[in-house]
């Protein structure tokens, strides 16, 4: 007789007992639950589709008259500084700040959680390795309520910009602080996590994982005055099978006819995006919570994002803002198409659709030189995107607001965005 699998028929005792519950619709989705390998999220498999968000989360979100969207992302690696000081960090800041407001921006998007730790006093994570150069080390002040105040007093949005499961990169940060969720939950809990070439992520197949940074992102909602939380398009690091074929393997044995590992991953993800959702509006109804995804749908399903459903059903996204990181002439998929394919999608009403802009690309070699063949490409651009009815756009990233590089581009843009172009 083998070895007693524990895991394996506590999480099938579990199911079991949720399905006579529940009907054998989607389970585990918005449940908080503690850690336990039993915690896997689970579909009947009768249905490919992304679990629909709990029925109170379909509320729409508070909707307010507003100016268009022109948005800046301002990544993790623009934060921080040599010096590692307060006042190094404020000063820098204040010069990203000061210059997008220059350039016409209205909206900063700011990497306040890039690697499982946080640029401000949290309860779940520990701070950030860019403010000190040591991953957990108190900083002595608190950068995120600068950073908002100083954006508002600018007449400026501030969106509290997460990267949901990135934990370290190969190389970023160096050194795990000993309270970062990865040291402390696995030795107990391995399956929480996922590697893939030197990197490490957390897994969402787990509702413990999933509400750990949905309550991580109410934490923000709750404590500053952000106008929204942001998510970036990092979701499975791989379509490898071996990231999570524990995980998949529990799930597959719990049901007649499993969902394939590309769906159930989707799944997984969904159910995360809806307890952020559900969560952030329960802090703070008026915080708009998006996302923004690769620019290529198909790309985007297979790393876990079920872009569809969450532009077509209420309760997952406010707004979507897929990366059309494309030339016109970009030969694999154009501008133009990527714009089209995205504003075809079936959109529950009130979802607002931003346009992802490539300014890191204008005027360099990217893309076969296309980028190269005028210096109008952007706001070109963002003509393109309010033609189609987009409401508005975001710019990656700050630091090529005043480069050399994209300086006539930047200029043809700010006369767009101005409404100054002849």
């Amino acid at each position: 007789m083998g070895k007693f699998n524990f895991r394996k028929y506590c999480y099938v005792f579990l199911w079991l007992a949720l399905v006579m519950t529940v009907g054998g619709v989607w389970l585990f989705g918005g449940m908080q639950q503690g850690k336990g390998a039993s915690s896997i999220s689970s579909s009947s498999g009768e249905n490919s589709a992304s679990p629909a968000p709990a029925e109170h989360t379909l509320t729409p979100p508070l909707q307010q008259e507003k100016q268009e969207m022109a948005g800046v992302w301002v990544p993790y690696m623009s934060l921080t500084t040599q010096e590692h000081t307060q006042e190094a960090f404020e000063d820098n800041f204040r010069r990203i700040a000061d210059t997008a407001k220059e350039k016409g921006i209205n909206t900063l998007f700011v990497h306040v959680r890039p690697f499982c730790d946080a640029l401000y006093p949290s309860e779940r994570y520990p701070w950030s390795h860019l403010l000190t150069g040591e991953q957990g080390k108190d900083p002595g002040y608190d950068p995120l309520q600068f950073m908002v105040e100083y954006s508002h007093k600018n007449g400026m949005e501030f969106h509290a910009w997460i990267n949901p499961l990135r934990i370290k990169t190969a190389e970023t940060p160096a050194t795990l602080s000993p309270d970062n969720p990865y040291l402390s939950l696995r030795e107990d809990s391995p399956y929480y996590f996922m590697e893939y070439e030197g990197g490490v992520y957390l897994n969402p197949a787990y509702p413990y994982i999933r509400t750990l940074i949905a309550d991580g992102a109410a934490e923000i909602v709750e404590r500053y005055e952000v106008d929204g939380i942001h998510f970036d398009d990092y979701f499975y690091p791989s379509q490898e099978e071996s990231l999570d074929a524990e995980a998949y393997q529990l799930y597959a044995q719990t049901v007649e006819t499993p969902l394939t590992l590309e769906e159930w991953r989707r799944t997984n993800v969904s159910a995360l995006v809806a307890e952020v959702y559900e969560k952030v509006k329960q802090a703070n109804s008026g915080t708009v919570f998006g996302i923004s995804p690769q620019g290529n749908i198909q790309n985007d399903e297979a790393m876990g994002a079920d872009v569809k459903s969450w532009c077509a059903v209420q309760g997952y996204v406010d707004y979507i803002c897929p990366q059309l990181y494309y030339s016109f002439e970009n030969k694999a998929l154009g501008y133009s198409e990527a714009l089209k394919e995205w504003m075809a999608l079936p959109k529950h009403e009130g979802l607002k659709v931003y346009a992802g802009l490539a300014l890191y690309k204008a005027g360099s070699d990217a893309d076969e030189g296309t980028w190269q063949m005028d210096s109008d490409i952007i706001s070109r651009q963002i003509e393109a995107a309010r033609e189609v009815q987009c409401s508005g756009v975001i710019l990656y990233s700050s630091d090529y607001l005043d480069a050399e590089q994209t300086q006539k581009e930047v200029e043809n843009a700010m006369a767009v965005l101005a409404g100054d172009e002849e």
